[in-house]
């Protein structure tokens, strides 16, 4: 698989479906993602085999008796559903999904490598702005990184 990256803005149609970048639907081999509910309020969508290697560590991990560990089964794992791609190259989000990350019309899809998080346009906008000073500390974190 191909790594998938990139910025794309497309608009959510009244059905809830989104016009997937052909750029990020072409590493897609199955016609099939998994969504599920993110962190910082956006969706994270993984390929099947991605998902699996994810769901498996987690599950892995996780005890049903430990509290925060079923908030994460909950959040996470619990919400998670394939969609598959129609013929025009569209996926489908399901509702309680749209929900969860306020999808409105104007969405941001953002490619990070073996995921991809779907935002409402908005919301991605304000998360930019809000987390400017954290991400300077973050990046200056990285700074052991030589390229």
């Amino acid at each position: 698989m191909n790594l998938l990256t990139g910025e794309y803005r497309n608009t959510l149609d009244e059905k809830g479906r989104i016009l997937f970048p052909s750029r990020l639907r072409s590493d897609v081999h199955d016609n099939v993602l998994i969504v599920t509910q993110a962190l910082d309020h956006c969706l994270w969508l993984f390929t099947p085999e991605e998902w699996e290697k994810l769901s498996s560590k987690i599950m892995e991990s996780a005890s049903p008796f430990n509290p925060q560990n079923r908030l994460v089964l909950r959040r996470l794992i619990a919400p998670a559903q394939p969609v598959e791609f129609d013929k025009s190259g569209r996926l489908s989000i399901p509702q309680s999904l749209r929900m969860y990350a306020s999808l409105d019309k104007e969405c941001v899809l953002l490619g990070i490598n073996k995921y991809i998080e779907l935002w409402d346009a908005a919301i991605y906008q304000k998360y930019l702005e809000e987390s400017e000073s954290s991400y300077l500390e973050a990046a200056e974190a990285l700074s052991t990184i030589n390229f």
